[in-house]
């Protein structure tokens, strides 16, 4: 990396600090989902965060979008909402003054750099499709027009773990699109007293912008600049290729327990992550620490337990810590 890369690493490192204290002003505990939100934000990639309701997930997004001064918009997915809902639609439009019509594409509320899409696992398979294009290329094509998305485009998508009746769960391919799978969970006696405490009182914040778009563009840039140990890039290869049962070495515990292992987007994610944990602490490259800390919300959602799993209660996280318990 060039002097000037080594000094912005430490400018990331103090504008993930600054915001973290402002998140700390309305965000009560949640340390290790904030963290994880942030880390995916700043490798320009896209969470599922699954919890039940009340854990203020759509609170968080939008003081992100808020402190980071991004535009947000929030999506109520239901079994009616239409694809053109998210993307947006074609109107007639007519010309007073000569009389002719002509077609104007209305954007939809995909056109904002912060997504939160709530419930996602309530609207068909067709309209959650809508979100594939504008996920994987930043772009949404309507009436055989393409129309760009504003940079940073960041989707966080909801799921709430409970009721199930009436859902239309995510095709692999498409949970494949998101970096991370983070689950938010109950918070402590005492972090839930002083959310109490300061939710029913007359408290008020101010939060301050800590950065701009084209600041995130730069630090998600440079953070794709970091050096990795060619040892670290074989060894997160090696990692994914064990969840593969159909592998010759897979562990037995995999080829009990698993349809299919993680692809090679997950060894992508596991790097790419791990660059964004060592760049948001300062530091100029990534460790096996840093993947340990990120392979759990990388590999949960890529790695597909079979029905034996599911009769003995084994869950991919257990699997996911096998795996890492031999990771060095």
């Amino acid at each position: 990396m060039k002097k000037t890369d080594l000094n912005n690493i430490g400018e990331l490192s103090d504008s993930y600090k600054r915001i973290c204290g402002e998140i700390e002003k309305l965000i009560v505990g949640q340390k290790e989902v904030i963290d994880q939100v942030l880390a995916c934000l700043f490798c320009n990639g896209h969470s599922l965060i699954i919890g039940v309701p009340g854990l203020a997930k759509t609170m968080l997004v939008n003081t992100i979008a808020d402190i980071l001064d991004l535009t947000f918009n929030r999506i109520q997915f239901t079994p009616d909402l239409m694809p053109a809902d998210i993307t947006g639609t074609q109107i007639i439009e007519e010309d007073l003054s000569t009389g002719r019509r002509n077609f104007r594409f209305v954007k939809g509320p995909i056109f904002a750099n912060v997504i939160l899409a709530d419930e996602i696992n309530r609207a068909p398979p067709k309209t959650q499709s809508a979100l594939l294009q504008a996920m994987q290329e930043y772009k949404v094509t309507y009436g055989g027009e393409t129309h760009e998305l504003s940079l940073p485009f960041f989707v966080l998508a909801t799921q709430n773990p409970i009721e199930q009746e009436g859902t239309y769960p995510l095709p692999e391919a498409q949970l494949d699109r998101f970096m991370f799978t983070i689950f938010i969970e109950y918070p402590s006696s005492k972090e839930e007293i002083e959310i109490v405490r300061t939710t029913t009182s007359a408290y008020e914040v101010s939060l301050k912008k800590v950065l701009e778009g084209r600041e995130l563009l730069r630090f998600q840039k440079l953070i794709r600049k970091m050096p990795v140990a060619d040892d670290i890039i074989e060894k997160v290869v090696r990692l994914v290729s064990l969840t593969r049962p159909n592998q010759a070495d897979a562990p037995q515990n995999i080829r009990n327990y698993v349809s299919w292992g993680a692809g090679p987007r997950a060894s992508q994610y596991l790097i790419l992550g791990a660059k964004a944990v060592a760049a948001l602490e300062g530091r100029f490259s990534p460790n096996l620490d840093d993947v340990k800390r990120i392979a759990r919300p990388v590999l949960r959602h890529r790695i597909i337990t079979n029905f034996a799993a599911e009769a003995e209660g084994v869950r991919s996280d257990n699997i996911i810590d096998e795996l890492l318990s031999e990771f060095d």
